[in-house]
């Protein structure tokens, strides 16, 4: 049964997820079982295949293969290395050439150009789709990150904290119809036994957690064959990816790279999923509050002003740039990415004191998968120096990460060079 099919109960809360969406974004949305499947109904959409996609390298792997699943090239576009965001000036005009569409990432909630991308696209006739899973509160020249692109997809796993669900946002609200269809085509019925897991997850987490048994859990995963990310990069399978190309696009040839983490990305949500989803839905701006004061925190640390050049805007705004709590906030970011001379030592002092470290996207992609599978990137040193630096911690935790760093003796990593591209659109 296709999501637009389910009862009126099923129905009536996709439609109240929505419309707190609506209010927020100014946009219609549509609502999906995830971030990454409503990212591939986009690019079916407005891509054909065989088309380029400029992407950013420093990114989950999971949305490579996305896009590889939807007929597509990825290319490396060139970042800023104070903060992972997308560097226009550092693409020749002779890389915009050929492109067929422009993905941004806004990597930990920091934004992307997107003024400038959008600028760019208009002038090829190209869309503009805006990854947004790590953005769902931050802003850019006074606009939501997911408002300037022809589409974008949120996340509710992230700062909503749902463990599933996410949006497909529309500029053009008479789409909407079509895209519904697209999405329904490529739903599997809801189970069961997942509905019963995920509402049980939380307390199982719970008792982990208070029982201090997250290192047992996870060798108990590894054991059963579901820890898929023995290193931070999943495997790439080359000989298995060139046969799954020849089968592009589609998802079924690419299913198990991208259902990594989320085995439910495709998966019809049952009412219960969905009910817990608007009730933490409708805390989201007490939550981005408190993102957004942890964020403050880390950036003022001796880790949140990177790249050497004082005064340049870093991760969030750290100079000032305006984020949504106001004039001269910084933006709720999901995760800071400090800057840390010596990451891995940092990490094993913070999962010392039980702080987990996720979200690492190192290295690069097209270091990760190669000239075979993606254009690499014209100058790719500035994402790979972020990659191996970066340190993203939760803003909630800022407190317990400042003092662990503190007591490491943890240096800042800094580029030998003051200059190191613009600032992230922040």
């Amino acid at each position: 049964m296709a999501l637009g099919e389910g009862c009126p109960a099923e129905h009536s809360a996709h439609a109240a997820l929505e419309t707190l969406m609506r209010r927020r974004l100014g946009r219609e949305c549509l609502y999906v079982p995830s971030c990454r499947l409503g990212l591939y109904v986009a690019l079916r959409h407005w891509c054909r295949p065989g088309g380029r996609v400029l992407m950013s390298p420093v990114n989950d792997d999971v949305i490579f293969f996305v896009v590889l699943a939807a007929g597509l090239r990825p290319v490396q576009a060139p970042l800023c290395a104070r903060d992972g965001s997308i560097d226009p000036a550092g693409l020749p005009e002779s890389g915009w050439r050929g492109l067929s569409a422009v993905l941004t990432t806004n990597l930990y909630g920091n934004p992307d150009p997107a003024p400038e991308l959008r600028a760019r696209c208009d002038a090829l006739g190209i869309p503009l789709i805006e990854d947004a899973a790590h953005a769902i509160g931050s802003e850019v020249a006074g606009r939501p990150v997911g408002g300037y692109g022809d589409a974008s997809v949120f996340s509710l796993s992230k700062h909503v904290g749902a463990k599933s669900g996410g949006f497909l946002a529309l500029a053009d609200p008479g789409l909407r119809t079509e895209l519904a269809r697209a999405r329904d085509a490529l739903l599997e019925p809801s189970r069961l036994t997942a509905e019963l897991a995920y509402a049980l997850r939380p307390y199982a987490e719970a008792g982990v957690r208070g029982l201090r048994l997250v290192r047992a859990a996870r060798a108990a995963l590894r054991l059963l064959g579901r820890e898929e990310r023995a290193e931070i990069r999943m495997p790439l399978r080359g000989a298995e990816l060139r046969k799954a190309l020849a089968g592009a696009p589609g998802l079924g040839g690419f299913h198990s790279w991208i259902r990594v983490d989320m085995h439910d990305y495709r998966l019809r949500s049952g009412r219960s999923r969905l009910r817990r989803t608007e009730r933490l839905l409708g805390g989201l701006d007490q939550r981005l509050d408190l993102h957004r004061a942890g964020t403050e925190k880390l950036l003022a640390s001796p880790w949140g002003e990177p790249g050497g050049a004082a005064g340049a805007p870093g991760p969030g705004g750290a100079a000032g740039a305006p984020g949504p709590g106001g004039v001269g906030g910084a933006q709720p970011l999901f995760r800071v990415p400090l800057l840390v001379e010596d990451r891995d030592a940092a990490i094993a002092a913070l999962a010392a004191h039980r702080v987990t470290t996720g979200y690492l996207y190192d290295p690069p992609l097209d270091d990760y998968a190669g000239e075979v599978f993606t254009d690499p990137s014209p100058a790719p040193e500035p994402a790979a120096w972020f990659a191996r630096h970066a340190l993203p911690v939760d803003p909630c935790g800022a407190d317990q990460v400042i003092a662990v760093l503190d007591a490491l003796g943890a240096r800042p990593a800094r580029r030998a060079e003051s200059g190191v591209g613009h600032g992230g659109g922040g």
